[in-house]
């Protein structure tokens, strides 16, 4: 119930949740999912090892729980640009540069993560990369949104749907900071947003 005042109890079992999570997130984003034992989640949370269990029921489970969590947080940061009271111009701007801040303060643990994603060897992992592509799914929808409005308004040329749009925008922002936190130096991530918006906002083809 909406507003139900937790007990003593609760509130314990939360703050051991939160303080398990944050220890599990320390050492996942520095040394991955496969350098991190529970054992050594417990000593960072100062729990005994069983207690972990008591709230996952495997390092996956709580991986899956630490990485979906950040997810979450970056996602909500993304949805915060999109709904600025500003042009569809200036979202899709603020959109390129919020995704750039976010890699820029997360590129180790990213760089980890799909390190290991391409190794593929747990379930855990690539279980929790389906997760993270549905979630960017639905961010595409309220991307796609901002397309159709430009569109609407004239803004836009309609060269495309709106959908496909969003997701080009996606994978090619996406593909420019994973070579970034790869390999910062040759492949700088640009500080200009119009330099990947360009991409769409301007054809190759000459009129």
């Amino acid at each position: 119930m909406k507003g139900k005042r937790l007990s003593r109890k609760e509130r314990e079992r939360e703050r051991q949740r939160r303080e398990i999570m944050a220890a599990a997130h320390i050492l996942f984003s520095e040394r991955g999912y496969h350098g991190v034992s529970m054992q050594e989640i417990a000593d960072q949370a100062e729990f005994a090892v069983g207690t972990l269990y008591n709230f996952f029921k495997s390092k996956g489970d709580l991986y899956q729980e630490s990485m979906l969590e950040e997810t979450e947080k970056f996602m909500g940061q993304l949805t915060k640009v999109l709904d600025e009271p500003v042009d569809e111009v200036a979202k899709l701007r603020s959109l390129v540069r919020a995704k750039g801040i976010y890699f820029l303060n997360n590129a180790s643990k990213i760089r980890i993560f799909h390190a290991e994603l391409r190794q593929a060897s747990d379930s855990a992992i690539t279980e929790l990369d389906s997760k993270i592509q549905t979630k960017r799914l639905s961010l595409m929808k309220d991307v796609a949104a901002v397309f159709e409005s430009g569109m609407k308004k004239g803004t836009f040329q309609r060269i495309g749907d709106s959908y496909i749009l969003a997701k080009s925008l996606d994978n090619i922002t996406h593909s420019f900071l994973l070579s970034w936190i790869e390999n910062p130096e040759q492949y700088p991530y640009p500080e200009d947003p119009d330099v990947i918006l360009n991409i769409l906002f301007k054809g190759l083809i000459q009129d």
